[in-house]
């Protein structure tokens, strides 16, 4: 199957990245997935060039053949890398180079969901998994956290990372019910967490479990908490850091991290004093853009 991702906020993205950019900018994507949004910035200007960065192995490979046969192998380079390392991989590259446009797209790609055997998603009945890099065996799966946490543990990571309200009762009966081995199996023992009358809502009992366990399987939170000050560091004046998150933990961190940033007397500057929302008409094209929220800080 080939790799599908929707670009969030392409035109608002491209706006805040390139209104002011001159000639020869470097950008970059660090979250490269489909190369939606990196493609489209390089079409812009034939003297643009981008870094992008992905962890998944298929976001990789794609990505690779796509810029092969875009002929824009002198204007993009792809690096494998979870976007945390990145301030110190580019320092060690080109300890020069000052960036226009940095680009942050935290959500899950559509390729991610729609793979069965990611285990991303409870549509399906696979591995239970969740690893955006699913060839590093030494991260752990969502299988091997709800099968080896206890009871308090697994209720902290559904709290903390899915604002779930029967957490506790879900730990519970996870211990009780494991091993636990595929989504199916996690699902269904949620679903019948939940009191009859609340299992057939506009959100599935699932998804705020899930979601939590995805985040702490990748540590999407902590990772992105330490790198955003770095970020910011690596632009060159006028350069924006555009990020578009997708959970209010997601959301909450950004704009926090942005306001510390762009204190008084500070170099930087928010742009987004209210994050910037899908239309109307790109949610009625893409669902999964209706949460999506974007924010930009500028160097000054």
């Amino acid at each position: 199957m080939s790799f599908v991702h929707f670009s969030v906020l392409k035109d608002e993205c491209l706006q805040f990245l390139t209104e002011n950019a001159p000639s020869n900018s470097y950008f970059a994507d660090l979250t490269f997935g489909g190369g939606g949004h990196s493609f489209a910035i390089m079409d812009l200007d034939e003297s643009y060039k981008l870094v992008g960065v992905d962890q998944d192995p298929d976001a990789l490979k794609n990505g690779a053949k796509l810029i092969a046969e875009k002929q824009l192998g002198e204007r993009v380079e792809l690096l494998s890398s979870n976007f945390s390392k990145f301030p110190k991989l580019i320092k060690e590259k080109d300890p020069e180079i000052e960036f226009q446009g940095i680009l942050m797209d935290l959500g899950v790609s559509s390729h991610q969901f729609d793979i069965p055997e990611r285990g991303f998603s409870f549509k399906y009945d696979a591995p239970l998994d969740m690893r955006m890099n699913y060839e590093d065996d030494t991260i752990e799966t969502a299988a091997d956290i709800c099968n080896t946490r206890d009871a308090d543990e697994l209720e902290e990571i559904f709290k903390t990372y899915g604002e779930e309200r029967f957490a506790r009762r879900i730990a519970e009966k996870i211990v009780e019910e494991r091993p636990i081995a595929s989504t199916k199996d996690l699902e269904n023992i949620i679903f019948h967490c939940y009191p009859r009358n609340m299992r057939f809502g506009k959100i599935h009992p699932a998804t705020r479990c899930f979601q939590a366990l995805r985040i702490a399987v990748n540590e999407e939170l902590g990772v992105l908490t330490e790198v955003l000050p770095q970020l910011v560091e690596l632009l060159k004046t006028g350069g924006r850091l555009v990020v578009i998150s997708f959970h209010s933990l997601e959301d909450r961190i950004v704009k926090r991290a942005f306001k510390e940033l762009g204190g008084k007397d500070s170099p930087f500057r928010i742009l987004t004093k209210k994050p910037v929302t899908p239309s109307k008409n790109e949610i009625a094209a893409n669902s999964r853009s209706r949460s999506a929220k974007l924010r930009v800080i500028e160097r000054i």
